[in-house]
């Protein structure tokens, strides 16, 4: 994986005339709308993996059939 990842295109007008602003890592200006914005990545997501103790595949940390109303 390469250090800086570029985005593809403008969040705002969505152009692709993207370059590297000055303000550093992340930050990028748009020419075609004269935005400047900044990029960062906030972690990653638990999403799909098993917690200890929870059946996998579950998402929501327990029995999905213990949840449901018995009839």
């Amino acid at each position: 994986m390469s250090e800086r990842a570029a985005p593809f295109y403008c969040p705002y007008c969505g152009d692709e005339d993207l370059r590297p602003n000055e303000e550093g890592h992340g930050a990028w200006e748009c020419a075609s709308c004269n935005r400047a914005f900044r990029l960062s990545f906030l972690g990653l997501l638990a999403r799909g993996l098993a917690r200890p103790g929870t059946p996998a595949g579950d998402g929501e940390g327990g029995d999905a059939d213990a949840r449901r109303p018995h009839a």
